[in-house]
């Protein structure tokens, strides 16, 4: 028999529920607690506490930030998320909830001593040299506090508040039920995988509240940028460490976004902008690994001009598949090709549902339009990709949860690069390693990895040819008609699409047909009925469905790829 939920558990698990929904309705969100399923919970017999009034009437995208904020940590931080994702929510829904402050009432002293001595087993000022109670931040999920080491390093020590993973994995449990719930009430919700967004949200927080896997990211961004004497990753103290304190070297400098004491300092801004913006690019397409939440907040200015980057709990990863997508993308844009930046934009994204390609290829037509004869360091690449996810938004196709988190990076490296001048282009800094990845799709390495894959492809088609080949011909002896349908076709067309191009499929089609054809030459009367006609059409039967097989890959919802 399966044990129960402990008590105070599924307690708590109820209270979230309850709350959630009474918060939701509060603030007028009455549609997301009825695709929710939540409507049971709302404790209408209590009645419902207002919100605090302002002159300026509150919009829907003003009460979701509000509500999201109310509701603690996991939501602010899927409220952050959620304000990165225009494949999934309008403009106005992404600028307020990017407002999203998160920010906590400080843990008392008290506790943080307490802490320290459950996971360092000393008190703070035994561990350390010094130890300021007092935080330098305080958020959500953990705060830091101003330390020094007994050797006068100085550090800080940044602790997970006590008792938030409790409700974090209640909420993260709540909210894959909610998904589950939408995906089955809400006829939009059926053209996004909403329980895969939100296991993949789960994964990241989940990720972020581990400090020990904070310390191995940050370690792995000192030893990328261990040849650049310009970036300053802090070192980590792992005798102080664990899942719940995380002690890193302290950097002291100046806000990025704090232009009067940049110009203070001597700083030249414009240079400054092209090394931030260098830092950002190299991570993703020389490491393949890069800083998900580059926030002014997170990077630093030495006196002397070095960047200092913290907070490495969100990062993401660009793996060799994402980046031979992103390659594929930019040679046709460069190529100005409609057909292949549309397939390249399929390929890079997930659809529930058949795409009209044809419409599609007119609207990629007019988005190359608009970037016509511009090189991309002419481009501003920050509309260049909202206009882009906007024409993804269009036909309903979601981005994976790692282009997501590149995209934002993208946008948020170009905007602190035209804070710090305004003439600056990302384009610039992009150009090169977009020729790069463009070149590396034809280097000797690539070719042979793809050709590598195509002989798999091929080995499976030929093993699987002579089974084909007698159910074709099985059939054929019933004397029953034979119905060629795209569906069936489709695994056999896709693996020899992957071979080399439509016109192959053609041909192994039409040898199949032709193989058939000389299996059941004793059998004139049943071929008859339907071969001569073609033939007196000028197509022999391997001809008409290589003809089929290539209009099925061309026509709205068949294989484009």
């Amino acid at each position: 028999m399966q044990k129960s939920e402990p008590a105070m558990t599924t307690n708590l698990r109820v209270h979230r529920y309850q709350e959630i929904s009474e918060v939701l309705a509060r603030h007028g969100l009455g549609f997301l607690v009825g695709i929710t399923g939540l409507e049971r919970w709302v404790p209408f017999h209590q009645g419902l506490m207002g919100h605090e009034r302002r002159a300026e009437p509150y919009t829907n995208p003003d009460h979701l930030r509000l509500a999201f904020e109310e509701l603690g940590p996991t939501f602010i931080k899927l409220g952050q998320l959620l304000s990165t994702r225009p494949d999934l929510l309008p403009p106005q829904y992404q600028t307020e909830l990017a407002k999203l402050q998160d920010g906590a009432p400080p843990v008392p002293g008290a506790t943080i001593r307490q802490l320290i001595r459950e996971e360092l087993g000393s008190e703070p000022d035994e561990v350390f040299a010094d130890f300021t109670l007092d935080p330098l931040a305080s958020a959500s999920i953990g705060q830091a506090h101003a330390a020094t080491l007994h050797d006068g390093t100085p550090v800080v020590v940044k602790v997970r508040r006590p008792d938030v993973i409790p409700t974090i994995e209640a909420d993260l449990d709540i909210l894959q039920n909610l998904a589950v719930q939408i995906s089955h009430r809400w006829e939009a919700a059926a053209d996004y995988n909403l329980p895969g967004i939100a296991a993949d949200f789960a994964q990241t927080l989940r990720a972020e509240l581990d400090y020990l896997q904070e310390g191995r990211n940050a370690e792995r961004f000192a030893e990328n940028f261990a040849a650049d004497p310009g970036v300053h990753i802090p070192r980590v103290f792992w005798e102080t460490t664990t899942s719940r304190v995380l002690t890193l070297e302290r950097i002291v400098g100046m806000k990025v976004n704090d232009l009067t004491a940049l110009d203070r300092a001597g700083i030249d801004r414009e240079a400054l902008a092209l090394r931030s913006a260098a830092t950002a690019v190299k991570m993703v397409f020389e490491d393949g690994f890069f800083h998900a939440d580059p926030h002014p907040g997170n990077l630093f200015i030495e006196s002397d001009g070095r960047i200092g980057l913290i907070d490495f709990g969100m990062v993401g990863e660009v793996n060799d598949k994402l980046r031979g997508q992103l390659g594929v993308l930019l040679t046709a844009l460069a190529r100005s090709d409609p057909g292949r930046v549309g397939s390249a934009l399929l390929d890079l994204s997930v659809t529930r549902q058949p795409v009209d390609r044809s419409r599609l290829r007119a609207d990629v037509t007019r988005f190359i339009a608009l970037y016509e004869g511009r090189q991309l360091n002419q481009i501003e690449i920050g509309p260049l990709i909202t206009q882009a996810v906007a024409l993804m938004r269009t036909y309903h196709l979601q981005m994976p949860q790692e282009l997501a988190k590149l995209l934002k990076m993208m946008i948020m490296a170009e905007g602190i690069g035209v804070e710090l001048d305004p003439g600056f282009n990302l384009g610039v800094v992009l150009a090169p390693y977009a020729k790069k990845l463009m070149f590396s799709r034809f280097a000797p390495q690539a070719l042979a990895r793809r050709m590598a894959a195509a002989g798999t492809d091929a080995a499976e088609l030929a093993a699987d040819l002579p089974d084909i080949l007698r159910r074709v011909v099985d059939t054929l002896d019933t004397g029953l008609e034979v119905h060629l349908r795209a569906a069936e076709l489709e695994p056999l067309v896709g693996r020899v699409e992957r071979i080399g191009n439509r016109l192959i499929a053609g041909m192994i089609a039409a040898a199949l047909i032709g193989g058939v054809g000389a299996l059941t030459a004793g059998d004139k009367e049943r071929w008859g009925n339907w071969e001569k006609p073609l033939m007196r059409a000028g197509l022999g039967a391997g001809g008409a469905l290589g003809a089929y097989l290539a209009w099925t890959s061309r026509r709205p919802g068949g294989s484009y790829r």
